[in-house]
């Protein structure tokens, strides 16, 4: 053997990764935040991409290529989205109006152009596909350069069915701006790791990604589809309770709007309206707000979930193939999480104040604390994960219950995080499942030795959901607990409150390390794993985004806070401006209202009574 060849590493030798590269790392990572400071971003941009095109020793250029691109571009979107120190001294970019609609109307044409192509040609299909939602995601960037305020941007309001009040209307504040930009950036990688282990009926499953990219209650169908087609063995049963259970709820939301609707029209002589900012104005009796708060409600815990509706989500990610799992952890279960931020709290603050305290137990008890027990005792890794994602979600829910700038703030970015730190988790099972076709821990075990890549990410990952400070899921988690102790809304119970929440960031380190460290250390177990691949090049190119964006979220918090920061205020001071003035228990108790318009609302050119003085109707 030649001296410049590279001697195979022995199967028990130790990975090499010690103090001297953790030094020279650290030291790497000051010259260029020095850097950054002389030429503007352009020395870290180029020293992630050369790094990144360096690290992965046993793949081609085609890999390394892929890489560099990603961590350059991800590491340019850091430099770019950091809040200036100073106000800005210019007037912001003029805001492109139809953007969203673009943004809504690329993969709904995408998915016309899939039913259209052959159903034979597979790499046809995967590649339009994937190349579609690559569009759409750069599409999005443009939202990147407006900074958010309080109010709505990229506002665009067309009548569709004025007779009934019914419009077309989109626009993104600084809270739905990343979760949309969480789903342009997840779907494409659930998209690309699908490709591997996806191997029937290829049309169908690419026509179903782009109808779950799209719709709120019509997604149900495409991941019951995903679930019912190519899950595991008990996918059938899985996929009839996750429709049955998410359905159900969806109904009884449908009754509450309309019932809305029929209230303004009654103070507005006899015009409906559908719009969210014309709804905000009406003032409900106390009677019909507990009932319609709680027809929302519902619909919005099943679909986060939350104690005790929350049964259907282990089975459902248990038998859902790893992308489906990928975007129902990533994408569908924040409906839940921001519907109840927009919607319940934006329609019904004062039914929301008055049973925050005891909806802030379940998600601590019901939802950190008994997530965690039941993941501590699971033998299959899809369903600890599973487990997990309903602790996480418990402090985002935690946080909007508590409403203080801090929890809101920090509920907002968890929603974010979760979606990086659980997708992560999910699709790197898949890789293992793609091997083993086994979800059981004990039929690991040494892992690191044949793979010693994948066990890096997966700690990476791992990490990530314990929490651990320079991650993404610190910050959030932090900002909860914190927000949750300081709230005025939970009664006597805040302080209690937050220590659960805070015992529950120790019961997530506990399964989430026993978990690694069963599948990871110590000897390989099972003569099945001695010879298993490391990580190919699809699955490292997939994987990298997310690994990336843990350390970005966890080391520039700021650069997501400062975008969420207007919008949070302005949520937290009209909440409070309604039910400081209709305090509970009673709060208000007379005829069905008309209130102002809210300041920061967009404006609409159609409805005439956002200019009119408060108008009033009997409801009795």
């Amino acid at each position: 053997m030649s001296t410049a060849e590279v001697s195979p590493r022995k199967e028990d030798e130790p990975l090499s990764f010690g103090a001297p590269h953790l030094f020279a790392f650290l030291l790497l990572a000051l010259v260029v935040a020095a850097a950054a400071r002389v030429f503007d971003g352009a020395v870290p941009v180029l020293a992630a991409a050369g790094i990144a095109a360096l690290v992965p020793r046993r793949h081609g250029w085609g890999v390394r290529a892929a890489l560099a691109i990603i961590a350059g571009l991800l590491t340019l979107f850091a430099v770019r989205a950091w809040p200036a120190a100073a106000e800005p001294t210019t007037a912001p970019p003029a805001e492109a109006r139809h953007l969203l609609s673009w943004i809504i109307g690329l993969p709904i044409a995408s998915a016309v152009v899939i039913l259209v192509l052959p159903r034979n040609s597979h790499g046809l299909l995967r590649g339009a596909t994937l190349a579609s939602m690559l569009a759409t995601l750069a599409l999005s960037v443009p939202l990147l350069r407006i900074p958010m305020s309080r109010g709505y941007h990229f506002n665009e309001d067309i009548a569709w069915l004025p007779r009934f009040g019914i419009h077309y209307h989109v626009a993104v504040d600084g809270i739905s701006f990343w979760l949309v930009l969480l789903t342009v950036f997840i779907t494409p990688i659930a998209t690309y790791a699908s490709f591997g282990p996806i191997q029937t009926r290829i049309k169908d499953w690419c026509f179903a990604l782009f109808l779950f990219y799209v719709f709120w209650e019509v997604m149900l169908v495409p991941m019951y589809v995903m679930i019912g087609v190519w899950g595991g063995t008990n996918r059938i049963r899985s996929a009839i309770k996750f429709f049955l259970y998410t359905m159900a709820g969806s109904v009884l939301m449908l009754g509450a709007i309309l019932y809305v609707a029929y209230a303004y029209a009654r103070t507005n002589g006899g015009q409906p309206s559908f719009d969210y900012f014309e709804l905000q104005r009406l003032m409900l009796p106390r009677h019909l707000q507990l009932w319609l708060w709680g027809a929302f409600t519902l619909a919005f815990v099943i679909k986060v979930p939350m104690f005790p509706v929350h049964t259907w989500l282990p089975d459902a990610h248990t038998e859902a193939p790893t992308a489906g799992s990928i975007l129902l952890a990533a994408v569908m279960l924040k409906m839940g999480t921001y519907g109840y931020l927009r919607f319940s709290m934006g329609l019904f603050p004062e039914a929301s104040a008055e049973f925050a305290p005891n909806l802030a137990g379940v998600a601590v008890l019901g939802g950190i604390i008994y997530g965690a027990l039941c993941a501590w005792k699971q033998d299959d890794v899809k369903r600890l994960i599973a487990y997990s994602s309903v602790a996480h979600l418990g402090y985002v829910m935690l946080g909007l219950f508590a409403l203080t700038a801090a929890s809101l703030e920090g509920s907002v970015l968890q929603m974010v995080n979760h979606g990086i730190s659980t997708g992560m988790l999910f699709l790197l099972f898949g890789v293992i499942y793609d091997r083993r076709h086994t979800r059981n821990i004990d039929d690991f075990g040494g892992l690191a030795k044949p793979m010693p890549v994948y066990a890096v990410l997966f700690i990476i990952a791992t990490l990530a959901s314990v929490g651990l400070p320079g991650t993404n899921g610190f910050i959030g988690e932090f900002m909860v607990i914190t927000g949750t102790f300081a709230s005025n809304f939970l009664g006597h119970f805040n302080g209690v409150q937050a220590a659960g929440a805070a015992f529950g960031v120790i019961l997530g380190a506990v399964y989430m390390l026993m978990v690694v460290q069963k599948m990871f250390f110590g000897p390989v177990t099972k003569k099945e794993n001695r010879k298993l691949e490391d990580v190919n090049g699809r699955e490292l190119v997939a994987v990298a985004p997310l690994a990336i964006m843990v350390f970005v979220i966890g080391l520039f918090p700021n650069i997501f806070l400062h975008q969420i920061k207007g919008a949070a205020a302005r949520v937290q001071d009209d909440f409070e401006a309604r039910v400081l003035s209709n305090p509970a228990p009673k709060f208000y108790d007379g005829p069905i209202k008309l209130t102002a318009r809210r300041p920061e609302a967009p404006p609409t050119p159609f409805t005439q009574t956002a200019t009119m003085p408060a108008a009033t109707a009997s409801a009795r």
